[in-house]
Formats: C-alpha cells, sequence, structure tokens
C-alpha cells in the first residue's frame, strides 16, 4: 500500500524534482515507510512514490520499480493477492519476492491487458522508456484512489488531489456542480471531484498518454452481463461454492509480511471476516470496535471476541473528539466527509496502528447480497403498487436512495445541478437493458461502492494503514452475478409471507418477512453467536441527532454567508430539517461543504 505521484509536460517543468518532492510529502501519510522519485526526459517527466511496505518489505522492493533492462518503470498503490501464482506463469529474472516486481514484469511482456489476470487493489502509472507511452490504470472497483489533472500542455496525477495542488501546477477552483451530486449521493460519481478539472480515473479503466498527452480511457473490466434469477436449483450447492469462494477471498487478504487484524463492530460482515480470519492464523488475531457511549455494538462484538478468543480492543469517542476530528479529517480527504463514522473509523484506524498495519474490513458485504434490504426491495415494491407506478422504476429507486431529499437541494441550493441531469438520462437509459432486481444490485456496485471505498481509503491512509475488502474480490462478485439465484441473496421466510408483503411497503416487511443477505447470514450461523446473525441490520450508529443542538449552531454560524446557498435560508434550513428523521446528519453534510471549500479554496497553491 502506498501513494503515487507524477507529472509528464509536453515542454519540461522548472523545478521538475522539487515539486515531486513536494508532492510525495503531502502524502507520506500513506507510505511512512520509503519514498523515491525519478526524473526523466530533461524534465519533461517525473514519478514520485511514498511506500508502506506490507510484501517483501525490504528495500530491493522500494519504488519507483525498474525493469531489468532499465526500459520501464512503474510506480503501484495496492496489493495483487494471487502475485506467486501470476509469478509462476512469467519467464522472467526476478530479483525480489515482491508483488510489484511481478506486476511490472507482467506488463512488460504482455502489455496492458495482463491486468485482467490480477486479483487485487491497485492504481498504477507504468512508462514505457522506448514507446514514450505512459500507462494509468485503476482496480475493477475503485478500491484504491487516482486522480489527475491534464490541461494538454502537463498531466498531473497522484492518489489524492492534494498531491496534485502540492506540485505548484494546478490551482484550486471550487466545482459548485458538485454540491447537488454530494448531498443527493453523499459522494461525487467518477470521474468528477469538488475540483474543477481534477478528474478520477474511473475504476476498471486504463488510459494509454502518449508524448502529446491524448487520453483516451479503456474498460478494461465490467460486470458480468448474466445475473442469476434461476428458480431451479441446489440450495446446498450453491451455498457450499458460495462459502468456498468467501474463504478464498478473505484468505487471499490474509498474504503480508506484516501484521493482519480485523475490523469487529458486531454486524455479520466483519463478524464472518473476523471468524475466518482467526480460524486461517495460527496465533491470537486483534480485533477492533469504536463507539459511543449514547451508542455501540460493544455487546455483539465481544461476543464473537470471545468465541475466538480475538486480542480485542474497545475504543469509546465522545461529542467533544468527534467534533475536533472533523476538519482533519475533511483536510485528509480532500473532500466533505460522506457518513458521520469516517471520523470514529479514523479514529479506530490510529489505535489499531500500533498493533497491526493491515486491517480487513466489511465494505461490500451488501452490495453483494442485497443487505440494504428495504431499498433493494423496491423492485418487488414497484410492482405490487399501481401508485409507485405513476413514474418510472429509476425515478421511484432514486428517491428511495438519494439521501438528503431532491426538494430540499432545490429549495436552498444556488447552484445548478448538472450533474443531477446527466447521470439522471445515463442511468434510467441503462436501467431500460435489465430487469429492474438487476438494476439496482449494478447500480450500487457501479456507483454506491465507490462512495464506501473513498471512506475507507481516507481513514484507513490517514492513519498508515492498508484496508483490504474481501467483499468486493472481483472472482466473488462475478460468482455472486453468475450462481447465485437472487432468491439465494434476498430470501423470502415463506411462500405466505411473500403474499403479504405485496401488500406492503419494504419499510414494513423487511428483515420480518424476508432475510437479505440470505447466504451469510446461513453462514454466520455456522460460525457466530446466533444473536449476532439473527438481529436486525444496523448501521455505523453515530448519534448526530443527539447532538443536534450543537449542529445547529455549527449551521447558523458557519452557513450564514455562503455562496452556494439562496440568502437568509439558514434558520428555515435548520427548521425543516428538524422533521426528517435524520437530521443530524443532514445538517452534519451541509456543514461538511463549508468547511471544505474553507480549507482548500482560499489558498494559492500555484508557485
Amino acid at each position: 500500500m502506498c501513494g503515487i505521484n507524477g507529472i509528464v509536460s509536453k515542454n519540461g517543468v522548472i523545478d521538475i524534482e522539487t515539486r515531486i518532492k513536494k508532492m510525495n510529502e503531502s502524502i507520506k501519510h500513506r507510505g511512512p515507510d520509503a519514498g523515491g522519485t525519478v526524473i526523466l526526459n530533461e524534465s519533461r517527466f517525473a514519478f514520485g512514490q511514498r511506500r508502506l511496505a506490507i510484501v517483501d518489505i525490504d528495500s530491493r522492493s522500494n519504488q519507483p520499480f525498474w525493469s531489468n533492462d532499465k526500459s520501464t518503470v512503474l510506480i503501484f498503490n495496492g496489493e495483487i493477492y494471487n502475485y506467486k501464482e501470476l509469478r509462476k506463469k512469467i519467464e522472467y529474472q526476478f530479483k525480489t519476492e515482491s508483488d510489484t516486481e511481478v506486476l511490472l514484469a507482467g506488463l512488460k511482456l504482455h502489455g496492458v491487458n495482463w491486468l485482467g489476470n490480477s486479483n487485487g487493489m491497485f492504481a498504477i502509472a507504468y512508462y514505457d522508456i522506448n514507446k514514450k507511452e505512459l500507462v494509468l490504470a485503476r482496480d475493477r472497483f475503485g478500491i484504491k484512489p487516482l486522480y489527475y489533472y491534464n490541461d494538454g500542455k502537463v498531466l498531473v496525477f497522484s492518489s489524492e488531489i492534494k498531491g496534485i495542488l502540492n506540485s505548484g501546477l494546478v490551482s484550486a477552483e471550487f466545482n459548485y456542480d458538485a454540491i447537488d451530486e454530494y448531498l443527493g449521493n453523499r459522494y461525487v460519481r467518477e470521474p468528477y471531484t469538488f475540483f474543477k478539472n481534477i478528474y478520477q480515473l474511473p475504476a476498471g479503466t486504463y488510459v494509454k498518454i502518449s508524448e502529446n498527452l491524448d487520453m483516451n480511457p479503456e474498460k478494461y473490466w465490467s460486470l458480468p452481463d448474466k445475473f442469476n434469477t434461476d428458480e431451479i436449483f441446489n440450495e446446498d450447492n450453491v451455498y457450499e461454492a458460495f462459502k468456498e469462494k468467501l474463504n478464498d477471498a478473505i484468505k487471499k487478504r490474509m498474504i503480508a509480511d506484516v501484521t493482519v487484524g480485523t475490523y469487529l463492530s458486531g454486524g455479520i460482515d466483519s463478524s464472518i471476516i473476523s471468524a475466518v480470519a482467526s480460524k486461517e492464523k495460527l496465533n491470537e488475531i486483534n480485533t477492533y470496535t469504536i463507539g459511543f457511549s449514547e451508542c455501540n455494538e460493544f455487546q455483539y462484538a465481544r461476543k464473537v471476541a470471545e468465541k475466538y478468543n480475538t486480542c480485542h480492543h474497545e475504543i469509546l469517542m465522545n461529542e467533544s473528539n468527534y467534533f475536533e476530528m472533523m476538519e482533519e479529517i475533511i483536510k485528509y480527504k480532500d473532500a466533505p466527509l460522506a457518513v458521520p463514522n469516517e471520523i470514529p473509523l479514523a479514529k479506530m484506524s490510529r489505535f489499531l496502528r500500533r498493533d497491526i498495519t493491515v486491517v480487513l474490513s466489511g465494505e461490500g458485504a451488501d452490495e453483494l447480497l442485497g443487505g440494504y434490504g428495504r431499498i433493494f426491495r423496491a423492485a418487488f415494491d414497484y410492482k405490487n403498487n399501481d401508485k409507485n407506478r405513476q413514474i418510472d422504476f429509476y425515478h421511484y429507486f432514486i428517491n428511495k436512495y438519494e439521501y438528503v431529499p431532491r426538494k430540499i437541494r432545490d429549495k436552498y441550493l444556488r447552484c445548478n445541478r448538472p450533474l443531477r441531469e446527466k447521470f439522471d438520462k445515463e442511468i434510467s437509459k441503462d436501467f431500460e437493458k435489465h430487469i429492474n432486481e438487476e438494476n439496482i444490485f449494478r447500480f450500487f456496485h457501479t456507483y454506491h461502492i465507490k462512495g464506501l471505498l473513498q471512506r475507507v481509503d481516507t481513514t484507513t491512509m490517514y492513519a498508515s494503514v492498508e484496508a483490504r475488502v474481501p467483499f468486493l474480490d472481483h472472482e466473488l462478485v462475478e460468482f455472486c452475478y453468475r450462481n447465485v439465484p437472487y432468491s439465494l441473496k434476498l430470501k423470502w421466510k415463506t411462500k405466505a409471507d411473500e403474499v403479504l408483503a405485496s401488500e406492503k411497503e419494504a419499510t414494513e416487511y423487511s428483515e420480518i418477512l424476508d432475510e437479505p443477505k440470505y447466504l451469510l447470514r446461513k453462514y454466520g450461523l455456522e460460525l457466530l453467536p446466533e444473536e449476532v446473525v439473527i438481529r436486525k441490520k444496523e448501521g455505523f450508529p453515530v448519534p448526530l441527532n443527539a447532538w443536534l443542538n450543537e449542529i445547529q449552531e455549527m449551521a447558523r454560524k458557519l452557513l450564514r454567508k455562503t455562496d452556494w446557498l439562496k440568502d437568509n435560508i439558514v434558520d428555515e434550513l435548520c427548521e425543516e430539517c428538524k422533521n426528517d428523521a435524520r437530521a443530524g446528519q443532514i445538517l452534519w453534510m451541509f456543514i461538511n461543504i463549508e468547511i471544505f471549500k474553507k480549507i482548500y479554496f482560499k489558498k494559492n497553491w500555484l508557485y
């Protein structure tokens, strides 16, 4: 796990070595163990990298990493979990035991399409001196970030936007179009960011860049075309195959030359990961949970920790800790925070760094097997209620999905909504290609998961910790699309329950008449205390509503003179939000935007 930086120019860059070193320094938290740079082509090209040593921790594996003949060079952020198997298939004179060298050799000998053989998470920059060609690429789901700026004269890229800004070649311009996008989704969809002219390289994509800096991204991976809706199947066979795939995904992510631990929230996702990881390791594994005195899931996490005799750590956070850290984490993320639990996750990551360097996390389980039952059942509700079908399914679904309702955004925001219009049009068209049940899964894997992955990357790399996400193993995801019938993802308890549910909305019957994540729960009953498995799903609790008075005070202080809200609306906004069950978080999101804006856009970054 590392951070990467680069500058490529048509005409050369003054002080390019100083600039690439400043870029490296700005993301040192991503890789405190080593740093390196390379300058080529008479100051027209620079690579920089910061290393967090995980596999082959010897200095021989430091980056930038050169091929044996010095014709190609690689910088790489991430891990290739099947690198040992791939190494056996490549005829190359290896000089290290690292996944970095295997990746470089594969690219050199077989080209960029070789990425399709890799199982892992990565953002890479690979340069061929003879071809004078740069390749940027990102893993299938976008687990590892990669941002870039390209004005046709200079290309600057980095694992973090602050890396680009610290090049001194790019100014920070606020992207007002991103505000509505963020409030609706809690994240900004690819390829956009909160910065004008700074973009995300889309997940599952590579781009070849020649000397003229032209960029034409190419997808090398997409979700499977097949989505299983079989009604006749052998449940035992599907279940056993699912367990094997999941166990394999977890075991792959335990490969490291440093200590590995797990988050253990007390929910089924992290509990299963912790159970499998504990059984895989011969020695005691470290597990971690965090909560507030007002709300936590400590009792459930303890039950799992006791069952598997883990070295378990509980971290208690309070209101004061929370708000003191808020600005600091926004500064690390280069964006407003997506969800309130990013702050406790960051605190927990700092705590666990005392003991471990790699942590396994449960992101992706809900998206894999329909864990958000109240929204994954939208297709069922839409079909069974004439009133729902007064609008097309996309708009019915998106109204359930979006966080701050469109009526609030339209009422209070001064800025335009071009990204909303763009994505509405694109996704509506995509929804016409598949059945509605499938559309929901594809939406969550294409869009929603990106926000979760930004969260886990920020909160772990902030503390120089590598997070690995077994539920987003692409082989596991492909298996679940092709081989797991829909009815084993969200399973009705009885046929009579399905009939009864057809007269209700999902908010009334989800997890009562059906079982979201059925196969995972079934596996949980093999591994975990029953009370951990059968209880209703809860999000990572942060008691924002209990702190509503302080949040309202912050809103009135910060939002009075913003240039993105309409005039004299702050008091009205506070009052209107009080009537929403998520009042604290809605106001918290508005506050995030202004804190973020003040941090980044009052400074002159150019030098």
